[in-house]
């Protein structure tokens, strides 16, 4: 993030349509109000458009704007985006889902730096700078003819590729805390609650398919079930890997006749390699092990009695039954 960020200061010099790409939740507009933030047209406005919100009927007259009697309920003269964002920048979010129709006048508004509204007979100039984004791959909807290729080149001079979460857990902890802060604030909260060091590595090992988006909302919903002082891994609310099972039932230790599965066994499941520096080849899984054997080990001393392994390894039993579940011990 911190090369990406070097790249926006560099980007920011220039007046080159910006293409991000990015999947969803990934910051790609926050990225783009960066860009507009710390160039020399941050003082002038800059106004986002999600292009897949807006119905195909009204595309032109939201993007160019409409004269009076253009239309029906058309009753006064109205700007329209590129006229809003004149002398800043516009964002045209979600691009890919722009009709072909829509991507011709696009096309042409760019190219010429001038827009005609709906109902009007002469042309107007415009001076923006567009940015656009979309968590497709332009380039397979150009090949699969769901966009326009020249508009795909006028758009994409300067690519800008935001990565995944997923790619960069290390920032998890640094975002989370950030994210944690900014929302006790807005609760009214006095300090914000502190992140378990398990909490931590659950959220490490996640795979977030929605991104940082994503992360805020699990820890909104963390916010308002925690205690208020520490955040547990059960308030996060990620889904158990095996259906909830009465707080009162005991695990069934394994018979002879009845061997336990392999699933339920730490020392049956396929260990993770480790080299000789000692860094394991996937730290989530890594992990898991630790945990899965520790859990094994106080179930084996307690005669499979889960509240008394709970208060053996200091958590809760809810605690204790949720990390069982997500981690298949039966």
């Amino acid at each position: 993030m911190q090369e990406v960020r070097a790249q926006i200061q560099r980007l920011a010099r220039s007046m080159a349509p910006v293409s991000i790409a990015g999947e969803s939740g990934s910051g790609k507009e926050l990225a783009a109000r960066l860009i507009h933030l710390s160039g020399p047209r941050a003082a002038q406005p800059f106004v986002a458009v999600n292009c897949g919100a807006i119905p195909e009927a009204l595309m032109e007259a939201e993007f160019f704007g409409h004269r009076k009697g253009a239309f029906t309920g058309a009753d006064h003269d109205r700007d329209g985006f590129f006229q809003a964002a004149s002398g800043g920048t516009l964002f045209l979010d979600e691009v890919a889902d722009l009709p072909l129709a829509m991507q011709v006048k696009l096309l042409r508004a760019i190219q010429e730096k001038r827009v005609r509204k709906v109902g009007a007979t002469v042309e107007e100039a415009v001076d923006v700078r567009i940015i656009s984004a979309t968590h497709q791959d332009l380039a397979q909807c150009v090949a699969a003819g769901r966009f326009r290729q020249d508009l795909y080149y006028r758009l994409n001079v300067i690519e800008l590729k935001l990565p995944a979460l997923r790619e960069r857990l290390e920032d998890i902890p640094t975002l989370a805390e950030a994210i944690l802060a900014r929302l006790a604030r807005r609760a009214g909260m006095a300090q914000a609650p502190r992140l378990a060091s398990i909490t931590l590595r659950y959220l490490q090992s996640y795979r977030f398919p929605g991104n940082v988006r994503e992360l805020e909302n699990m820890l909104e919903r963390a916010l308002a079930f925690s205690n208020g002082e520490v955040v547990n891994v059960e308030d996060l609310g990620l889904k158990p890997a095996v259906a909830d099972v009465d707080e009162n039932e005991r695990a069934e230790p394994a018979t002879e006749a009845d061997p336990q599965p392999a699933a339920a066994h730490p020392t049956e499941r396929r260990p993770v390699r480790v080299s000789e520096d000692g860094i394991p080849e996937s730290l989530p899984d890594y992990l898991d092990q630790v945990e899965r054997d520790a859990i094994q080990r106080a179930l084996d001393k307690t005669r499979y009695n889960r509240t008394a392994a709970a208060r053996l390894l200091g958590i809760t039993f809810r605690a204790l039954r949720y990390r069982m579940q997500r981690l298949g011990l039966n």
